[in-house]
């Protein structure tokens, strides 16, 4: 098949959990399809700046593996950067429930990125692609979009439990697709309660390649991090609980405990200047695999998740998780695969991670049924087998 993935950003520099998913998923495809990604010239994702260049590059997979295959990626410019003042007004009326239909869609609008250009290819060109895949129905690639090109699309959606879900502007769009890939069974259930019944489906994770027995651990001697440590590895913005988990362990760490924080990933916040937290920044491939081997647990303090990828690494590497108990992807990823502990607070945080910390034996236990659970669920056979069901079906 001739396969479009549609997606508001697009790198191996970039750490997001939607933009990484499609950009696997792109990569395992095109072992079998030809595959084009549709995405945008930007890197960040608070203003849209334009960063790479407008037009067509060929992107190689980050780690080769037999049988995957090159990207022709397709960038166009976005003309405008966000309004951060009218986004965070039209946000806050969506939270509170008071925006009207227009201001429903202009905050899509204005969550961005703005792309007429991308629009326009889909308008063009879309019947060109026997399928076109979407991800992420928060961004404007996809709400203005998918409508353009229904007739071939797959959708995405990453859902959170947060009030955007909640907007009756969704239930235009969640009607269009012909067909929706789910991250979790959580997801599945938040957006079936707003699409029709009947449309093929499957509830697909993401892949993972088994952890090599012997990880080279090389990369982190510079880094000259304390041991033991425990780890956060992703964005590091409020949103996604960095704040909170960051009082949370300078709670801990005044009980006495000598272990290290260790935050990995762009940071969008300040971070306090504390001898027991230690922000790494972006890092390479290699570094990441060495902290996650090395660590002695992942956290994970998100409210809101559609699945952690981070979390299904971790567990790659046998790492017991520790997940914020508010976010039911989190908590019900942990339950089905007995990999960690979760905590509501600040109290249960503390317990939880002296528990982990302290009883070795466990907290080893824990790590290894969470790999057991990747190997049942995550390996990409299993999950590219499932999306071409799903893309047979449309």
């Amino acid at each position: 098949m001739k396969l479009a993935c549609v997606v508001h950003r697009f790198g191996a520099d970039i750490a997001g959990g939607s933009e990484g998913h499609c950009r696997l998923i792109a990569e395992h495809l095109a072992a079998r399809h030809d595959v084009t990604v549709l995405t945008t010239c930007a890197k960040d994702h608070i203003t849209w700046r334009n960063h790479y260049p407008a037009g067509e590059t060929r992107v190689e997979p980050v780690s080769p593996k037999p049988g995957e295959g090159g990207l022709r990626v397709l960038r166009f410019p976005v003309v405008r950067e966000r309004d951060m003042r009218r986004f965070m007004d039209l946000s806050d009326l969506v939270a509170a429930d008071r925006a009207t239909a227009g201001e429903q869609e202009d905050w899509f609008r204005e969550n961005g990125p703005d792309a007429p250009e991308l629009l326009a290819h889909l308008r063009q060109h879309g019947a060109g692609y026997d399928r076109i895949l979407f991800w992420a129905y928060r961004y404007a690639t996809s709400y203005f979009g998918l409508p353009l090109a229904a007739d071939r699309a797959v959708l995405v959606p990453t859902a959170e439990d947060d009030p955007l879900i909640h907007v009756a502007a969704l239930e235009a769009l969640f009607a269009r697709p012909k067909a929706f890939l789910f991250l979790t069974p959580e997801e599945e259930t938040l957006v079936a309660a707003r699409a029709p019944a009947g449309r093929p489906s499957a509830i697909i994770g993401s892949g993972l390649d088994p952890a090599p027995a012997a990880v080279d651990v090389a990369p982190l001697a510079p880094l000259r991090l304390a041991d033991p440590f425990v780890l956060y590895l992703g964005r590091i913005d409020p949103n996604k609980g960095c704040a909170a988990l960051i009082r949370h362990f300078l709670r801990y760490a005044e009980g006495g405990s000598k272990v290290q924080l260790v935050m990995a990933g762009p940071a969008s916040m300040a971070i306090p200047d504390h001898p027991q937290i230690r922000p790494l920044g972006f890092v390479d491939e290699p570094t990441r695999e060495a902290l996650l081997h090395r660590a002695r647990a992942l956290i994970m303090p998100s409210p809101y998740e559609s699945l952690s990828m981070v979390l299904l690494e971790a567990w790659n590497h046998a790492l017991p998780a520790l997940v914020n108990a508010r976010c039911k992807v989190l908590r019900g990823q942990v339950a089905r695969a007995d990999g960690g502990l979760y905590y509501g607070n600040a109290m249960e945080f503390i317990a939880g991670l002296d528990y982990l910390l302290n009883h070795a034996d466990v907290a080893a236990q824990m790590g290894r049924q969470g790999r057991d659970y990747v190997d049942r669920e995550y390996r990409w056979p299993i999950v590219i087998e499932k999306i071409e069901t799903v893309l047979a079906a449309v």
